[in-house]
């Protein structure tokens, strides 16, 4: 099941917010879980068993290594139950997200050392659990502070599952704590306000994501997977350009509608993108961008390896291990792994003094360098070989373009692309936002009212717009569905 899905929008959305509001008080959270649950397995069907052996298993754990640090005041055990829950959720990790490539690439590797007998070995394809890495990163960093004494344990498996399973973000995040849901778990109220910024956030989002997103996708999916023969340097960089709109467009849209849909049962999020788009550095990119992922890594990874405590060579080393994981994360491919390394090399690079010198130079100077390092990658994150995006980088360079090539600028910039390339620059930028909040800010109260129904209807035509890009061009999944 989807945002968009009608079933959704008009059965699923409304009937959960009506058998939660007239729950009693002590069932709320299982009535959410049990609609969490479904709305998983709707789509997944029994691979909902996988986020279900992971809820239990790391709720478990938890649970003893409470007991062994208070109880039994044993600290060796405690480690070691510690360490149990970070194999089990990497092997739920390597078991569904990466034990195809790696096998894959053992089989090649092998061939290729002579080992003629290992052409004939298979591996049946691996159903990969939409949203994994997110629920097991949740579960993670819930077992580790349990272990650090930085929360209490959940007695209850139900206030336990739901934390994981919370459907608005259980498919693409944010990747939320526990310590920050915890409260929330044991007691929340809904109120009008609630339920009136949470279905504004969501039809923002969903804006996003419909009207801008899914419109330059139609572009920039001809371009990444044309090979770079048939596609000219204009075609090369403007889908870069496009792209990096289109994937914050996304992705922030999906976090918006996260965060809306969970405001309107009670639930308030954390903001997960701080406008990276205007930042100077890559430095600063990752300070916005996906940081419910990048403040995962920096406190459960980073500061475990020493941080910025260490020397120098350890520093840099730290700083580009987390940023080969990131790529890891990513997905399962050579590609992601690169990526990953690509942008380590970049925060090495500005760690090592280059930060100074952006921070020296005029704004423009920043802003082409995030670009260059940012988009950069994009080759890497949206082809599916190296191959490919070897080939698209020379494109890039002008150095692939074949002699009639079948794809140019012209054949790319519909209308309906500059548009939603141009809004989506715009949106990406907070001006519009701080215009419209202090205008609303300094009207008086019956200009104010004049203005919340002005808003109103504009979400109303928005959404109605969403609709009709929906029914007749169908509605694409979110980037961030295959992490």
């Amino acid at each position: 099941m989807i945002f968009s899905d009608p079933v959704f929008l008009f059965l699923f959305l409304p009937a959960v917010l009506a058998l939660v509001a007239l729950a009693p008080r002590a069932l709320r959270n299982v009535v959410l879980l049990l609609a969490s649950l479904l709305f998983y397995a709707w789509g997944e069907r029994e691979v909902v068993f996988v986020m279900l052996a992971s809820i239990a298993v790391n709720h478990a754990v938890a649970l003893g290594i409470e007991r062994s640090l208070q109880r039994d005041a044993s600290p060796g055990r405690a480690r070691l139950l510690l360490w149990s829950a970070v194999v089990f959720n990497l092997l739920v990790l390597v078991a569904f997200k990466y034990l195809n490539w790696l096998w894959a690439d053992a089989q090649a590797v092998l061939v290729a050392l002579g080992v003629d007998a290992a052409a004939g070995w298979t591996l049946p394809p691996i159903r990969l659990p939409i949203g994994v890495s997110f629920f097991t990163f949740q579960a993670l960093s819930y077992v580790v502070d349990v272990y650090r004494d930085r929360t209490k344990v959940q007695r209850s498996p139900v206030h336990f599952a739901l934390y994981i399973a919370l459907f608005p973000q259980l498919i693409a995040g944010p990747i939320v704590r526990y310590t920050d849901l915890a409260p929330q778990l044991a007691d929340r109220r809904v109120t009008r306000r609630d339920l009136a910024e949470g279905f504004r956030r969501f039809v923002i989002g969903l804006s996003k994501k419909v009207l801008i997103a899914d419109v330059l996708a139609r572009a920039t999916t001809v371009a990444f997977h044309t090979p770079g023969a048939e596609i000219t340097t204009g075609v090369a960089w403007f889908a870069m350009f496009a792209f990096t709109v289109q994937v914050y467009c996304d992705f922030s849209g999906y976090s918006d509608m996260a965060i809306g849909l969970s405001r309107m049962f009670g639930f308030r999020l954390l903001e997960n993108f701080r406008w990276p788009l205007i930042s100077r550095s890559m430095t600063e990119f990752w300070h916005r961008w996906h940081i419910s992922l990048s403040t995962w890594f920096r406190d459960y990874v980073f500061i475990p390896m020493g941080g910025s405590r260490a020397s120098l060579p350890r520093t840099y080393f730290n700083l580009w291990t987390v940023f080969f994981l990131c790529g890891v994360w990513h997905g399962s491919s050579w590609n992601f792994v690169i990526w990953g390394v690509w942008h380590g090399v970049l925060l090495v690079i500005e760690r090592a003094g280059f930060a100074k010198v952006l921070a020296r130079a005029p704004r423009v100077v920043g802003h082409v360098w995030l670009f260059i390092g940012f988009a950069g990658g994009w080759p890497l994150f949206c082809t599916p070989t190296l191959a490919t995006a070897t080939d698209f980088c020379a494109s890039l360079a002008g150095l692939a373009s074949g002699p009639h090539p079948d794809y140019t600028l012209p054949l790319l910039l519909e209308p309906s692309v500059v548009l939603a390339l141009v809004v989506g620059c715009v949106v990406a930028t907070p001006i519009p936002y701080l215009m419209i909040d202090r205008l609303a800010k300094s009207l008086r109260p019956r200009a104010r009212t004049a203005w919340d129904a002005v808003e109103t209807g504009g979400l109303a035509l928005a959404l109605v717009g969403c609709f009709v890009m929906i029914a007749a061009n169908g509605f694409q999944s979110f980037v961030y569905f295959r992490f």
